[in-house]
């Protein structure tokens, strides 16, 4: 069986999705020094972080989290564009362990119900094929036995990529662009917002605003990273 192993790594092997090295048997989607070349925040010890921060006198959110630092010529910048346009979902479900457990082990992460992805439109969803938060997310919903409801938040417009605008454009752009499918779902229930990079949280702000429609919802954010 090892033999027939090796064969097989031999013609299709298995990478790092960094470095683009094969990944040793102890290794998975990262080699171990791409790996430790991370930028981790480590906003999951430390309240208020960044994040937090950043949507203060914004929206109200109870507790907001990101694994990592996001630089648009780094490392980070790659995986989450080999994740988005490449196809590379084991970066999601990668990060979605990683950030999963950390979460396990966050004494001040209240109680959640549940688990909801920002979306993207379904023309963008047909063309990819996938959300690339939907692994991530779904790694998480695993990690806590929170489910995950990514059919209650859709997007009504396809409003373009929104890396390049300023805040206050990307946000008007946004603001009407979120509809909720059962808001009777999520009446009185805590949950946990996800998307990949916040930059301006232009678009995590907008679903925040549609999100805090439903009564008595509480909100929370984890992304895989967090532009300083």
């Amino acid at each position: 069986m090892r033999f027939l192993k090796n064969i097989f790594y031999l013609f299709y092997p298995n990478i790092c999705a960094s470095c683009d090295n094969q990944l040793n048997d102890y290794e998975n989607a990262l080699c171990l020094s791409c790996r430790y070349d991370l930028p981790l925040t480590n906003f999951i010890n430390f309240t208020p972080n960044d994040i937090e921060q950043a949507f203060q006198g914004r929206v109200s959110i109870e507790f907001a989290t990101s694994l990592l630092f996001y630089d648009r010529e780094g490392i980070v910048h790659d995986l989450i564009h080999k994740l988005k346009y490449k196809g590379h979902q084991e970066i999601g479900v990668f990060l979605g362990n990683w950030l999963g457990n950390e979460l396990l082990q966050c004494e001040r992460l209240p109680k959640l119900d549940y688990i909801v992805p920002v979306p993207i439109h379904k023309n963008r969803l047909k063309k990819r094929g996938f959300n690339q938060v939907t692994k991530f997310g779904e790694q998480i919903s695993k990690i806590l036995a929170v489910p995950m409801s990514d059919g209650i938040l859709l997007r009504k417009l396809d409003s373009g990529t929104q890396t390049l605008k300023q805040r206050i454009d990307r946000f008007k752009d946004l603001k009407e662009k979120f509809y909720i499918t059962n808001n009777e779902l999520l009446k009185g229930k805590h949950i946990l917002l996800i998307d990949d990079v916040i930059t301006t949280g232009a678009t995590v702000e907008a679903c925040i605003i549609k999100l805090q429609e439903i009564k008595d919802i509480k909100i929370s954010i984890a992304t895989m990273a967090f532009t300083a």
